[in-house]
């Protein structure tokens, strides 16, 4: 019986009364931010600090070797427009100039050729083909496939991608 007194009974070691647990706090209280303001300046300064690259370690790369641009007076100029349906319109001058090449993609091909070969006979050492932002990627390699069936000799292509603003 002894044993079942003492757990019923609450722990208290001699001179103590209770256990005082603490008020909850006030409501008007707010928590001091400067401390954490503090930390967050001490890690920007010291990623700031470790980030500053060594001027010792930087590589030098060599200049592209194919970084020259393409002279447009010696050039057979295919421009690709976005049409929204399944071909794209393909000009066969410097942008949207005159009326674009039939749907037809075999036509579409044979007209191509044709003009990469005029340009050659003509003194044309290379073709740009320019397409717009939204043109598939198929569609360019269409053209290109086209241009490149004329069987030119050290020929040149050159691809460029332009927006409209």
């Amino acid at each position: 019986m002894a044993r079942q007194d003492a757990w019923d009974k609450p722990f208290v070691e001699e001179g103590e009364g209770a256990v005082q647990f603490r008020p909850p706090p006030k409501q008007g209280e707010e928590v001091d931010m400067t401390p954490m303001i503090d930390c967050v300046f001490l890690l920007l300064i010291f990623f700031l600090v470790g980030s500053i690259p060594d001027v010792q370690t930087a590589v030098d790369l060599a200049p592209a070797r194919h970084g020259k641009g393409a002279d447009p007076n010696s050039a057979v100029f295919i421009t690709i427009a976005d049409s929204g349906g399944k071909s794209a319109d393909v000009y066969l001058a410097d942008g949207k100039v005159g009326s674009p090449l039939s749907k037809d993609p075999k036509v579409q091909q044979t007209a191509i050729t044709a003009a990469v070969k005029d340009g050659l006979q003509s003194g044309k050492s290379s073709v740009i083909i320019k397409a717009e932002k939204t043109v598939k990627h198929k569609e360019v390699n269409r053209v290109a496939t086209a241009a490149a069936a004329a069987q030119p000799e050290g020929i040149r292509m050159f691809l460029a991608v332009f927006e409209l603003k």
